[in-house]
């Protein structure tokens, strides 16, 4: 779930870059980076950490040009090294190329073996986006071929990509002295939007993961990248898109309005935040059908994501809405740190109770969704500290019981408390006094209302439903045995085995 944005200016485009990934840290805080261009000369600067600590004023100044991409890093496929992988990506042949992708390829391995012997592309890292950016450079050999560079030869070369590479996959590249490329995943999956500023001296084009970067930047969203499509703007500023797949279909990742995206973001026209609001409203009609023995006092929201979600509950079940958590800004967001042991350490560090708005009562927590269930836990156990008499806890999203392989970091079942577990264990493993899951049919409906032409989702981490029809038992398996020796030195890991039905279109 990486953040990566793209620029063409007329004017200097580093502080619009830098600008840009900082609103897009939530997305990714492993590490980030910026290329400029300047001419045909790049200019880069990357390094693990957060954006404010990456970039210092020599590294601004270094980044000179009206051209660039930039990129903040969360680790999935790949090795844990922010350093070695941190993006964008180089190549040099058969022109110079930076890349920044975010999402994960599934046949990667397969692309590696290619590369070697037939494309003889050699990739340095365990990284699928350095696969990705060799198979964009060999595609794009293959559709110069000795002519002039032009637009029809990059999206060429991007239909190339979409014939080899499966998977999800948004992604921004430049080549050095021609222009920008941005492309989608023929299934859409993770999300890419662009838009455009009237300046006086022309137009200039930002392309970014979330419409968020375009408000904050002063720019007008245009429009998401639809799948399959590339658009290229070029050095002098001209604009040009073409479809470049012959099969597509939109399923974004219902993931994204659960928690991965900004709630004042709009993803394939869908608003995050009203998405929210329809779920609290979905959960608090769940609870009037089937929990209405329970007698709770309040709704307490698990800062920030399930905010909206539970005032909108709180509303329809005529219940106070009260801020039980104070959060601690300066620590990232749990979910996105690799190892067990971390998140566990960090949701303490991370939020602090408010003792008078528990005690004494049956407090009805309220969290976007229970992955690994480390902070739900911990959170419970601080409500109980608090003095609540009892814990009653909501998940705005459904029970996460499938790996995710499209980019985001839950690719094994062990690490899922709701694999193999009923709702019944999933409350005795949180230690909660009820535990009330969202429906995963009122949460696409939720999703849909938003924009109803939106038809289809990608749902796979609640039903198992991988809509790329590659990913198998065996695939699975090979990615859990990988990541079980990435994250041996660190993470608290089940020695369970646990069964999983795949659901395959």
């Amino acid at each position: 779930m990486c953040g990566i944005v793209g620029v063409v200016a007329r004017g200097p485009v580093n502080q619009l870059l830098y600008d840009a990934l900082l609103v897009l840290q939530h997305r990714g805080q492993d590490a980030a980076g910026i290329v400029t261009s300047e001419g045909a000369s790049f200019h880069m600067h990357k390094a693990p950490g957060f954006v404010r600590d990456v970039f210092r004023t020599r590294n601004m100044r270094s980044l000179r040009g009206q051209m660039g991409i930039g990129h903040a890093r969360y680790p999935t496929a790949g090795s844990a090294s922010a350093a070695a992988e941190a993006q964008p990506l180089y190549v040099n042949s058969p022109f110079g190329i930076v890349l920044a992708h975010n999402g994960n390829l599934t046949n990667t391995e397969q692309l590696k073996t290619d590369l070697f012997r037939e494309d003889l592309r050699h990739v340095n890292t365990n990284s699928d986006s350095e696969v990705l950016l060799n198979v964009l450079a060999h595609e794009l050999q293959v559709a110069v071929n000795g002519r002039a560079l032009d637009p029809a030869a990059i999206f060429q070369a991007v239909a190339g990509v979409h014939r080899r590479c499966r998977g999800a996959y948004a992604v921004v590249a430049m080549i050095a002295g021609f222009g920008l490329v941005a492309f989608r995943d023929p299934y859409g999956i993770r999300p890419i939007v662009f838009g455009k500023a009237e300046t006086e001296k022309g137009t200039e084009y930002l392309v970014a993961s979330e419409s968020v970067a375009l408000d904050t930047l002063g720019f007008e969203l245009v429009r998401d990248v639809a799948p399959g499509e590339a658009i290229l703007i070029d050095a002098e500023g001209n604009f040009f898109s073409q479809q470049c797949a012959q099969r597509v279909s939109l399923n974004p990742c219902i993931f994204e309005y659960v928690y991965l995206a900004r709630p004042d973001s709009q993803i394939d026209g869908i608003s995050v935040y009203q998405t929210r609001l329809n779920m609290g409203e979905s959960l608090a009609e769940k609870v009037k059908r089937e929990y209405r023995h329970l007698d709770i006092d309040v709704v307490i929201p698990i800062p920030d994501s399930s905010r909206p979600s539970a005032m909108q509950m709180a509303n329809r079940l005529g219940l106070p809405y009260r801020e039980g958590f104070i959060k601690n800004r300066y620590i990232g967001r749990t979910f996105i740190m690799p190892g067990q042991a971390v998140r566990k350490k960090s949701v303490r560090q991370k939020l602090n109770a408010i003792g008078q708005e528990f005690k004494g009562k049956n407090v009805l927590l309220v969290d976007d969704s229970i992955v690994r269930g480390t902070t739900s836990r911990e959170i419970v156990q601080m409500a109980r500290e608090s003095g609540a008499r009892r814990v009653f806890f909501a998940s705005a999203a459904p029970p996460v019981r499938y790996p995710n392989v499209y980019g985001i970091d839950m690719p094994t079942r062990d690490e899922l408390i709701a694999t193999g577990r009923s709702d019944e264990q999933i409350a005795h493993e949180i230690s909660a006094d009820q535990l009330i899951y969202q429906d995963i049919e009122a949460l696409v409906e939720d999703v849909r209302r938003v924009n109803p032409s939106v038809k289809e989702f990608e749902t796979s981490c609640f039903s198992g439903k991988y809509v790329t029809g590659d990913v198998t038992a065996d695939y699975l398996a090979g990615v859990e045995a990988q990541r079980g020796e990435d994250s041996a030195s660190g993470d608290e890991r089940s020695s369970t085995q646990l069964d999983l039905n795949l659901v395959m279109t």
